[in-house]
């Protein structure tokens, strides 16, 4: 109760300072100092790490496997543990903390829009959702002016493009997708636009274009429909059977898309790179055949970009560094969105726009003020050319000290080196968990990926100096664990 009431009063300040005509930032300052007097602090802040990875184990499901270190604080590319051990974060929350850890633009928003409107639903509207979603349409339309196909596609109109859908998470994001992608393969089977034998056969039966295709390596989230996508055994195992109509097909290979997509497809998933798959990049050739065969077929192409969009791979898009015939009819986003407060969205073709009526789909969070105010200070900063240009080049750097630094071991224990921007996996020929451990004893956190690789997910806006730390700590970690190497 105490905490609430601590908690309360600093809200009541917030408000105060805003109704006196202080700025955001200003506002936050004062929030600041009243925290650190000592006044917000809460009766959790004092149990030691143990008590609270005992209420862990005893409170919550054991769906987890996690180091025995309880993280209190960060800023900027570092977090603090309990124990005041201080970690260079090269995890970011897995790839979500894009503008690093204790981000004053970002508290300053939630302080004072906490203040004003958390939520309202979508029985109504409220001024952010409007703002971020013409936000990411328009930066995305400017980014990539060659785009003529899929989401650049002007409308009947001849005007309108793209439109979103906001929901809380990747996960919901995908499903959201496939269900947008159900519903338009039934609109293509109603609309008899396949040639005369097929089209007959689908309006006899619309819902027989329901196929979707997915791809090795892929991972679009763990609810049924995601998971259903997601061609991990690991994953599926436990929780077959899953969706019907769905099948996988090899990541990067061309030559059987025609067998895999035909004319009851009504969508093929793919990530333009894949992250927890282990950064694999889809080639130029895989994803203009993909373009091309789902437009032969009439079905929708959607590139789940929750990982790798939004500034990860050095440009807003990472399909942008594609060439226009790749373009997506639909594009998943969530993680780097807010800076770590949930919210997810899809930005679908004026076509597939269309097709959605009032009812079809919904979500009771999603588009929230909160969620969608902080998006707008968050993809504000990441969509800007000069922010943009600073990844590619920590990107080009973290490359660069990676390869110098493990070049006596690259070949041997180390398998490859790749990634693009501040998406890169380092290979390993066999388990690299001992890295990721001794990584963290000295003061740098990591993520595992599929294919023995380490995955590197810095926030947007590490120093450079950072990116060389880490890198060195890496290189550290292997020269030390290299004899024992099996």
């Amino acid at each position: 109760m105490g905490s609430l009431i601590r908690s309360t009063a600093s809200l009541r300040m917030l408000a105060t300072s805003a109704r006196q005509g202080l700025s955001v930032r200003n506002s936050y300052a004062l929030h600041r100092k009243y925290h650190a007097s000592g006044t917000l602090k809460s009766a959790e802040s004092s149990q030691s790490a143990s008590q609270i990875i005992s209420n862990a184990d005893t409170f919550i499901m054991k769906a987890y496997s996690r180091p025995d270190i309880v993280l209190s604080h960060g800023k900027g590319s570092y977090v603090y543990d309990t124990n005041n051990n201080e970690y260079l974060d090269f995890t970011a929350g897995i790839a979500v903390v894009a503008l690093g850890h204790g981000n004053a633009d970002v508290a300053a928003v939630v302080a004072d829009q906490a203040t004003k409107l958390v939520h309202c639903s979508n029985l109504y509207h409220n001024i952010w959702a409007p703002k971020l979603a013409r936000d990411i349409v328009t930066a995305t339309t400017e980014a990539y002016p060659q785009g003529t196909q899929g989401i650049y596609a002007k409308g009947s109109d001849g005007t309108s493009g793209p439109r979103m859908f906001f929901t809380n998470s990747g996960t919901e994001a995908n499903e959201g997708a496939l269900k947008f992608a159900r519903k338009y393969g039934k609109h293509v089977a109603e609309s008899g636009s396949l040639g005369k034998s097929t089209s007959e056969a689908l309006r006899g039966d619309p819902n027989l274009k329901c196929g979707i295709v997915s791809f090795t390596g892929g991972f679009h989230g763990r609810s049924m429909g995601a998971l259903s996508v997601t061609a991990n055994p690991k994953y599926q195992k436990p929780f077959a059977p899953l969706i019907p109509g769905v099948t996988t097909a090899e990541f990067n290979r061309t030559s059987e898309l025609g067998a895999f997509v035909d004319e009851r497809t009504c969508a093929v998933i793919v990530e333009p790179i894949q992250g927890e798959g282990g950064i694999n990049a889809a080639n130029v050739e895989f994803l203009q055949a993909l373009r091309r065969r789902c437009d032969q077929v009439g079905a929708l192409l959607i590139y789940d970009e929750i990982q790798c969009g939004i500034g990860r791979s050095g440009k807003l898009w990472a399909h942008q560094k594609y060439p226009s015939d790749c373009s997506p009819d639909i594009v998943t986003m969530a993680k780097p969105l807010a800076n770590g407060i949930p919210i997810g969205a899809i930005m679908v073709s004026d076509k597939v726009a269309n097709v959605i009526n009032v009812g079809d789909h919904g979500t009771t969070f999603g588009g929230n003020p909160l969620a969608c105010r902080v998006g707008c200070t968050v993809f504000g900063q990441i969509k800007e050319p000069a922010f943009l240009s600073n990844v590619e080049t920590a990107g080009k750097v973290l490359d660069q000290e990676l390869k110098q630094a493990l070049a006596p071991y690259i070949g041997k224990i180390v398998v490859d080196i790749r990634g693009t921007g501040l998406l890169r996996g380092i290979q390993f020929s066999s388990d690299p968990s001992k890295i990721v451990g001794l990584a963290r004893e000295k003061g740098l956190l990591l993520v595992g990926a599929g294919k023995n690789t380490i995955r590197l997910v810095p926030p947007l806006n590490t120093p450079v100096s950072d990116i060389k730390k880490g890198a060195g700590i890496i290189a550290e970690c292997v020269k030390e664990l290299a004899p024992e190497w099996n």
